[in-house]
């Protein structure tokens, strides 16, 4: 593996599944909020926040785009969690996987800043992370936006060779595979990509797959 690595690791569906509760409680969220911000009903919203969701990699940037709307209103009203404690699927030898990667280690999610150290304190996922850039300090330019990745880059004066992007959405690898990128695919799927250097199916067989990079 090569020197001194930098691991960046995306958050959702990749440090834990939020896919069982987390997600369809944010697309709930999503979905009300364009109800209520554009008149529109259930039917229409949903179709609004899956479309903006395929074209532009996020409601949020579809909102801004379209509708003027303010990313930071939008974030702080759609990832509201008063039981995320409850909502919260993690397995704890996660911890114990990253223990063992060797160099250093950030955070580089999508998600709003205030949700994604919430679920970094609550899974004890926050003494093993160096750095957390989530969408706000990305300048709400997110993955798989090139702008994300080199505003990251550029703050931690990084250079992408040295880099390991560990994500569950291959469009954000593709993107960082552009940037010279080692990458990691996480995904039970049967799906390849010359994008992925390794795919697992879980984050836990990262260390005895970490060889091939």
């Amino acid at each position: 593996m090569m020197h001194n690595p930098v691991w960046l690791f995306d958050l959702d569906n990749t440090l834990h599944n939020a896919s069982a509760h987390i997600f369809p409680h944010i697309n709930l969220s999503m979905r009300q909020y364009i109800e209520r911000h554009l008149s529109v009903d259930e039917d229409e919203a949903n179709r609004i926040r899956q479309d903006y969701w395929t074209r532009y990699g996020a409601t949020m940037l579809g909102m801004m785009r379209h509708h003027g709307t303010d990313p930071q209103h939008f974030l702080e009203e759609t990832h509201q969690f008063p039981e995320l404690q409850r909502q919260l699927v993690f397995q704890r030898a996660t911890l114990h996987m990253l223990q063992r990667l060797p160099g250093k280690k950030i955070l580089f999610s999508n998600a709003p800043g205030h949700y994604a150290h919430e679920i970094l304190r609550l899974t004890g996922l926050d003494k093993h992370f160096a750095a957390v850039y989530a969408v706000e300090n990305l300048k709400f330019k997110p993955k798989p936006m090139l702008q994300g990745f080199r505003t990251l880059l550029r703050q931690e004066h990084l250079n992408p060779r040295r880099c390991i992007m560990v994500e569950d959405s291959l469009v954000n690898l593709v993107s960082a595979k552009k940037l010279g990128m080692k990458t990691v695919w996480v995904s039970a799927g049967s799906r390849h990509s010359p994008f992925v250097d390794v795919k697992i199916r879980s984050v836990l067989q990262l260390p005895q797959r970490c060889g091939r990079l």
